[in-house]
C-alpha cells in the first residue's frame, strides 16, 4: 500500500513539474513573439521610410525650379534625407524620420505660395504620393507603439517579470514625436 501513495506522489509532482515548465515555456514563446513583433513592425517602419527617402530627391527636383526663393526649405529637406540614409540605429532613423516629416510639413505649407507648382501635375503626384506614405507610417507607428506597449506590459507583469530577467529583456522604447514636429506650421503669404 505504501508503494502505491509513492508513485501517485510522484505522478502528480511530475505532472505538476511538467505543468510548470510547460507554462514558462508558453511565457518564454510569447515574450518571443513580442519581441518579433516590434522588429517586424520597425521593419514596415523602415520600408516605408525608404520608400519616401527615394521618392524625396523627385519630389526636390520638380520643386526646385519654383522655390528658387525657398532653397533652405529644398536644402533642409536634402539634410534630412541625407540623415535618414546615414542613420543606422532606430533611434537615428526615428530622429531623421521626424526631421523629414517636419520639412514636409513646411515644403507643402509653402508650396501654397506658388499657384503654378501646385498646377504642376508631377508635384501634385508626388505631394498625394509623399502624403499617402505619410499616413501609412502613421498607421506603422501606432502598431509599433502597440507592439512596444504590450511588450513592455508583460514584461513587468508577475510572472512573466521573472522569465523576462532571466533572459535579460529590458524595456523597449516608444516612437515619439519631437517638439518641433508637433508645432504648427506657419503659412505666410
Amino acid at each position: 500500500m505504501a508503494i502505491g501513495i509513492w508513485i501517485i506522489v510522484l505522478v502528480v509532482l511530475g505532472l505538476f513539474g511538467i505543468g510548470i515548465v510547460s507554462y514558462v515555456i508558453s511565457i518564454f514563446n510569447g515574450l518571443i513573439r513580442l519581441k518579433n513583433d516590434i522588429k517586424k513592425s520597425w521593419a514596415n517602419i523602415d520600408v516605408l521610410l525608404t520608400q519616401r527617402a527615394d521618392e524625396l530627391p523627385k519630389l526636390i527636383a520638380s520643386v526646385k525650379g519654383y522655390m528658387k526663393h525657398e532653397s533652405k526649405t529644398l536644402t533642409e529637406l536634402t539634410k534630412a534625407r541625407t540623415a535618414f540614409l546615414n542613420a543606422k540605429t532606430m533611434p537615428e532613423k526615428a530622429a531623421a524620420d521626424n526631421m523629414i516629416s517636419g520639412t514636409l510639413k513646411t515644403l507643402f505649407a509653402v508650396s501654397e505660395n506658388y499657384p503654378n507648382l501646385k498646377a504642376n501635375e508631377n508635384f501634385m503626384q508626388l505631394q498625394t504620393r509623399i502624403s499617402g506614405i505619410e499616413n501609412e507610417l502613421a498607421d506603422r507607428r501606432e502598431f509599433y507603439n502597440d507592439s512596444v506597449n504590450n511588450y513592455n506590459i508583460r514584461i513587468q507583469s508577475f510572472p512573466d517579470l521573472v522569465v523576462a530577467r532571466m533572459l535579460a529583456y529590458t524595456e523597449e522604447q516608444m516612437f515619439k514625436a519631437t517638439e518641433e514636429g508637433k508645432k504648427d506650421v506657419k503659412v505666410e503669404f
